[in-house]
C-alpha cells in the first residue's frame, strides 16, 4: 500500500492516509477518544527540502514508538501551557530544548499542550507508529518561528468548534432568525474562541436578539479578551440598535 501510495497520487487506499513532501502514513486505528498513526519519513526528502521554519505545539498528548530510526535525531522546544486567560498578544515565545538521538525500538511522550519536536539528520527513512490521546486537550494548537521563538498563529486543535462555527455562519448567510436558541447555546461553550465567534455572527444575523447576552459577555465571560471585545462592540451595537428606532 505504501508503494501505490508513493507511485499514483490518485490511489485510493483501504485506510485513511495522508502523505506530503516528506512523509507519507496512515490512521490504523481512529476512535474518540485515541488514533494511532503510521508513518515513514523520507531522508531524501529531507536532505532535499529546506528545513522547518516554524514548529506546531498539537494540544494533545502523543506516544510515539521509533520503528525504525534511519540515524535520526528529535529537535525538541518547550512554550508554557495555555491557561484559561491565554492571550496572543502576550504569549511567551517558545524556546529550544536538547536534542534526542532516536534508537529503534524508542517509545518517548510528547505533551503537546507545551512541547513540540521535529525529525532531523536522517540518513534513512525513519517510520514510527503514533498514538494520539484527544482527552484534556488544549483548545487549541499553536505554530512558532523556529528561529525567533515568537507565535505566529492560532488555530482549533478540535474539529468540532471549526464545524459549529461554518455552521453558524451558514445559519446566519441563510438568514435563519429563528435559529437565535443555537447563537445563544455557542455563546456558551467552553472554548473562548468559539462563543465570540458565535457572537460575531448573531450580531451579523440579529443584534437586536444578540444585544442582551452581548452586554452579560461583557460583563461576566471568564476571559478577558471577550470581555473586553464585547465591551467595545456593545455601545457600537446600542447606538445602531437605537438609530433603528424613531423618537
Amino acid at each position: 500500500m505504501t508503494e501505490a501510495l508513493a507511485a499514483d497520487p490518485l490511489f485510493e487506499p483501504p485506510l485513511k492516509a495522508h502523505r506530503d513532501a516528506l512523509r507519507t502514513g496512515a490512521i490504523l486505528f481512529d476512535c474518540p477518544a485515541a488514533s494511532i498513526a503510521a508513518s515513514i519519513t523520507s531522508a531524501s526528502a529531507m536532505a532535499r527540502l529546506p528545513p522547518p521554519r516554524t514548529i506546531v505545539f498539537t494540544g494533545r498528548m502523543a506516544v510515539t514508538r521509533t520503528i525504525r530510526a534511519g540515524g535520526a535525531r528529535l529537535r525538541r522546544w518547550r512554550v508554557e501551557p495555555m491557561g484559561p486567560q491565554f492571550a496572543a498578544a502576550d504569549a511567551a515565545p517558545c524556546t529550544p530544548m536538547a536534542p534526542v538521538q532516536l534508537r529503534d525500538g524508542m517509545v518517548h511522550r510528547t505533551d503537546g499542550r507545551s512541547r513540540a519536536q521535529l525529525i532531523c539528520d536522517a540518513e534513512s527513512d525513519v517510520v514510527t507508529l503514533v498514538a494520539t490521546i484527544r482527552a484534556g486537550a488544549a483548545p487549541l494548537m499553536r505554530e512558532y518561528d523556529i528561529a525567533s521563538g515568537a507565535l505566529l498563529r492560532i488555530a482549533d486543535a478540535d474539529d468540532r468548534p471549526s464545524r459549529t462555527e461554518m455552521l453558524l455562519r451558514f445559519l446566519r448567510v441563510a438568514g435563519r432568525g429563528d435559529a437565535s436558541a443555537c447563537f445563544e447555546d455557542a455563546t456558551h461553550a467552553p472554548g473562548f474562541h468559539l462563543r465570540w465567534a458565535a457572537m460575531r455572527e448573531w450580531l451579523a444575523l440579529d443584534a437586536a436578539a444578540a444585544a442582551p447576552r452581548l452586554a452579560e459577555m461583557a460583563c461576566a465571560d471568564p476571559h478577558a479578551e471577550v470581555r473586553a471585545a464585547a465591551s467595545c462592540m456593545l455601545p457600537i451595537v446600542e447606538q445602531r440598535l437605537a438609530a433603528r428606532c424613531p423618537a
